[in-house]
């Protein structure tokens, strides 16, 4: 990259939340003492915050929110009217942030993704990086079955030719520029992991140790991460399509070798008929056509969605503190 180091820069770093009353003071604890180091060590500018996003959460999560931000100086606050997704409200704050920053760091508030990561995501942005991906080192804090099944995802993901960094979620930096290309994609069904890749420009990578929470529970139980895994093979590959029509060009293919099959046995005089593989054929066609039209209604739901340039979520709040330094 560049041989001159670019200025530190004015940092923001964007947390979504959704019911993280338990975990809230932990993570606001350890970024705000990130911003304090960094700006004391010149990394990055004085009036850096942080921007925590309220997704709508039934629990006190907003009022500490709102504390933090009479507070500190250095904390956001931005309450979205409703419920909206963890994807949508990122999104949310990422759009919000000041056209003055011109580096956005987003992170999880469960603590799991290592903050002091980030320290090292700014020095890459200041080599000349534009983009910069955090990965996880090791899942050794999940469960078998959570890595078998992100392994899994992964490499279904590549070879339907998404476009994706293996083990990085949504722990990222992004310049000015980066952001600006990125909220240029206004879909509403948007998977930010796949979309980052393909707005371009320098990019590198931040290893990572993924801790266990911190507090509270999982935002991602099995239900949303399959859910998340659907939304995003739906949004970025018309490959199960695709599948579908090869699908289809093989059964014709059988079909035509049973046809002739069963027009050699009628004309060769042993016509013996039974129900079972006239059962089968039917359970198995209906199945075939059953998987078939629910792939293709999928991607009518997700277009019937696109059209209707419905907003993907609605602002309620913006606070910050304005108090004078003292």
């Amino acid at each position: 990259m560049s041989e001159q180091l670019r200025a530190a820069p004015l940092l923001a770093i964007v947390v979504p939340c959704y019911n993280e009353e338990e975990v809230f003071p932990y993570c606001l604890r350890e970024l705000k003492g990130l911003l304090g180091t960094m700006a004391g060590d010149g990394l990055i500018k004085a009036d850096s915050f942080v921007l925590f996003v309220n997704d709508g959460s039934r629990d006190t999560t907003w009022k500490l929110i709102g504390d933090a931000v009479a507070a500190n100086r250095c904390v956001r606050g931005l309450q979205l009217s409703r419920n909206e997704g963890h994807q949508s409200a990122l999104m949310a704050g990422l759009a919000a942030v000041d056209e003055t920053v011109e580096v956005i760091v987003s992170i999880d508030a469960d603590l799991q993704d290592d903050v002091n990561a980030i320290r090292r995501m700014v020095e890459a942005y200041r080599a000349g990086y534009d983009v910069v991906y955090g990965v996880r080192e090791n899942r050794e804090t999940d469960t078998w079955f959570k890595r078998t099944s992100a392994e899994v995802f992964y490499r279904l993901m590549a070879s339907m030719g998404i476009r994706q960094v293996s083990n990085h979620a949504d722990f990222r930096l992004l310049s000015r520029r980066a952001l600006d290309a990125l909220l240029r994609y206004s879909e509403c069904n948007a998977y930010i992991r796949g979309l980052v890749p393909m707005v371009g420009f320098g990019s590198t990578e931040v290893y990572y140790t993924r801790a266990v929470r911190a507090a509270g529970e999982s935002k991602y139980p099995l239900r949303k991460m399959l859910a998340l895994a659907v939304e995003g093979i739906t949004s970025m590959t018309i490959m199960p399509l695709r599948l579908i029509a090869g699908m289809g060009f093989c059964i014709c293919v059988l079909a035509f070798f049973a046809t002739a099959y069963v027009l050699w046995r009628k004309f060769s005089g042993n016509t013996a008929s039974g129900w079972p593989s006239i059962v089968l054929s039917i359970f198995f066609m209906g199945g075939v056509q059953m998987l078939s039209l629910g792939v293709i209604g999928e991607y009518i739901g997700k277009i019937y969605l696109e059209v209707k340039k419905r907003p993907r979520f609605h602002v309620e709040s913006l606070i910050q503190n304005n108090a004078p330094e003292q």
